[in-house]
């Protein structure tokens, strides 16, 4: 809760009328304009939500899988793509086995599946089932034929048909990618309203505990409610026009960065409301004032988030670049939202909101809580040791991040078994690892029997199948089972030492394996140019906020260490549950977040203290910044780590990751580098950290 030092409030005369861009930050808080800003909201509402509703159709998974447009992978799978219509077709892998081995009724029973499969195949036929060596096992496997839709009904028809009138003691389990891709659908099935209700109940719960008030909790979350809707038909409209690419997991953390930032927002904007309406009687005039303080702040957040995000255009990792856009979206939509039609709901609703707390002119304004007295104490006496022990505990706290390790095993994405996981563990016990994805080598025609031969040879190649020739007779396609399963780092290895050995045949190497291989070089690749992108980003618009060189570099380092620290800290948790093997891109999206979303708490601080400095001077305006700020700051960091962490209760391990890595870390910039590393460096640093500024 924001609170004021002096013990008695004083009523400001009223101010001249403001500047135009000023005059336009406060038209929400106009006597009649705020009702035009709530009938443009409500219009843009009723367009938006029917919009809304239909983004998951435009939805586009294949991003989070396929590998970057200019790797070897995506290339040569363009190749196949062209050369052997269907090639991108869903592969279904039913596997059959009995450990005391097939029985006759067993392969009449697989051979009926066949027969009844071929109403499904791409070709209308389904080959011979493979027999395993041990003779435990039966293996079909064939591509499905028609649409996306047509070919996830298919999917859902055969994992029904093998789960009915087998044999008793006989196991089934459908894999391949067409499994795979049935169970992210049932998994997600009825998920993305679970995320919205989880996520709206964690604010609500946190709104009545800062407000204390039954009834004010409801605007802020009306409000970012109606921006979650625009920004998800905004995502929408330009998904089905202009080539956006949304995905499940864009979708997810769109609506919680739209719930957490907007949420932040709507904090501090009311706190600063509730300080001027012990000073104006006018509710209207204590809005108007309220926004012009508070809107640097908003506006600097909104934009640091928002292009740091944008950063990610420079991605070459399709399911990452695509994030970019969507997301900051979401960031502008909860950022118009809360500077437009909070403030004027706000004010057509009268001070009875914050009932039973009412703020009147005349009230006797409360003293800082007395936490924050306690710390702005202790930052005044000894700032160099404050400064110097939370750092030492945050560098303490970073190597536990060297306990975990990338890269997520397939069969460990999902937090509950699944059956194309089942399926694929059954094909390791009986077939060669790689059975259900071998690799797939496409070459000229003329030159298939020299990459036949070149790939025989390769270790860790358990099989390699004659060319296929295309239609037309110029490109062969050549499948080649690898001896490991197919996300392992030894069948990685095996595809490497593939492609050297068919390099001068002009062949190229395509499939699971192969495009796990190049994303991962494509996420080393982003690692090392958007991280240092995205801190230049941040650090420039620090510079243009704060008129300063040593406080936006000092703020920068600060963050830094946090996410450092972060990463150590969330360790301890992700071993708890299960998960210390990180998938690839979470690095990097962990990293955006927790710089661009960590150091909004230090905006938040330093903007005021630097309001507060030209009025009470260098220390005592960081320390009145530091009070004033503390309670605000403080349940804006627990809602944002809250909204973060409801991302645990979806089903895939990488969004659980995401949830408790940035909830961590927020909590730390909130409750450490907030509260004691950036009010301790300000006040030692004293006067210069705003150079070359004054």
């Amino acid at each position: 809760m924001t609170t004021e030092l002096d013990s008695t409030p004083t009523t400001r005369p009223p101010e001249p009328d403001p500047p135009g861009w000023r005059r336009l930050i406060t038209f929400p808080a106009g006597r009649r304009a705020k009702f035009l800003v709530i009938l443009g909201w409500l219009v843009l509402a009723g367009i938006a939500g029917p919009l809304a509703a239909s983004l998951t159709s435009v939805q586009n998974n294949d991003a989070l899988t396929s590998a970057p447009h200019s790797s070897e992978a995506y290339q040569a799978q363009q190749r196949v793509e062209g050369a052997f219509p269907g090639a991108d077709a869903l592969v279904a892998v039913a596997v059959y086995t009995r450990d005391t081995g097939v029985t006759d009724a067993d392969r009449a029973a697989v051979e009926a599946d066949r027969a009844a499969f071929a109403q499904y195949a791409l070709d209308g036929t389904v080959p011979a089932a493979v027999p395993s060596e041990d003779g435990q096992a039966l293996l079909l496997s064939f591509p499905l034929a028609g649409d996306s839709d047509a070919q996830s009904d298919a999917t859902t028809e055969i994992r029904d048909a093998l789960s009915e009138d087998k044999p008793a003691g006989l196991n089934t389990a459908l894999t391949g990618s067409a499994g795979a891709d049935g169970d992210i659908f049932d998994a997600f099935e009825g998920m993305d309203l679970m995320l919205v209700l989880v996520t709206a109940g964690v604010v609500t719960v946190l709104l009545l505990v800062t407000y204390r008030s039954p009834v004010l909790w409801l605007i802020p979350l009306l409000t970012v409610a109606i921006a979650s809707q625009v920004a998800s038909a905004v995502v929408y409209l330009l998904a089905k026009n202009a080539g956006l690419e949304v995905n499940l997991q864009s979708q997810n953390i769109l609506t919680i960065l739209v719930f957490g930032a907007g949420t932040d927002y709507a904090l501090l904007l009311i706190s600063r409301y509730r300080e001027e309406l012990r000073r104006h009687e006018d509710r209207h005039q204590a809005m108007a004032v309220a926004l012009k303080r508070s809107f640097p702040a908003i506006l600097a957040s909104a934009a640091t988030v928002s292009l740091a995000l944008l950063c990610l255009l420079f991605a070459d990792l399709n399911g990452t670049r695509s994030l970019g856009p969507v997301a900051a979206l979401g960031i502008l939509a909860a950022f118009a939202a809360m500077t437009t039609l909070l403030p004027a709901l706000i004010v057509v609703c009268g001070r009875w909101l914050f009932w039973p707390f009412v703020p009147r002119v005349g009230d006797v304004v409360e003293r800082e809580p007395r936490v924050w007295s306690a710390v702005a104490r202790l930052v005044r006496r000894a700032p160099g040791r404050v400064w110097g022990a939370s750092a030492a505990l945050l560098v303490v706290v970073a190597f536990g991040a060297s306990t975990l390790s990338l890269g997520l095993p397939a069969d460990e994405t999902f937090t509950s078994e699944v059956g194309s996981v089942t399926g694929q563990r059954l094909v390791e016990q009986h077939y060669a690892g790689g059975t259900s994805a071998p690799a797939e080598i496409v070459v000229d025609a003329d030159r298939a029997p020299e990459a036949v031969a070149a790939a025989t040879g390769v270790e860790g190649v358990a099989d390699v199948a004659d060319a296929r020739i295309s239609e037309d007779g110029r490109t062969a396609l050549i499948a080649a089972t690898l001896a490991d399963r197919p996300d392992s780092a030894a069948a990685q290895q095996t595809v490497e030492r593939l492609r050297d050995a068919v390099d001068d045949t002009g062949a190229q190497v395509t499939g699971q394996t192969a495009a796990q291989l190049d994303t991962e070089h494509a996420t080393d690749r982003d690692h090392r140019v958007l991280m240092p992108l995205i801190l230049a980003v941040v650090f420039l618009v620090l510079v243009v906020l704060l008129r300063a060189i040593v406080a936006p570099l000092l703020l920068i380092a600060s963050v830094v260490l946090s996410y450092a620290a972060a990463m150590g800290a969330a360790a301890v948790i992700l071993h708890l549950i299960g998960y210390p093997r990180l998938e690839y891109s979470i690095v990097l999206t962990t990293f955006l977040f927790l710089v661009a979303l960590g150091v909004d708490y230090s905006i938040f601080l330093m903007t005021r203290a630097r309001e507060e400095v030209r009025r009470l001077g260098h220390t005592p305006g960081v320390l009145r910044g530091l009070t004033a700020t503390g309670g605000v700051v403080t349940s804006a960091g627990v809602v944002l780590a809250a909204t973060f962490a409801a991302l645990c209760v979806l089903p895939l391990v990488p969004s659980v990751q995401i949830g408790v890595i940035v909830a961590v870390g927020v909590l730390l910039d909130t409750f450490v580098v907030r509260s004691l590393l950036v009010p301790a460096l300000a006040v030692h640093v004293g006067p210069k950290i705003w150079w070359p500024g004054r």
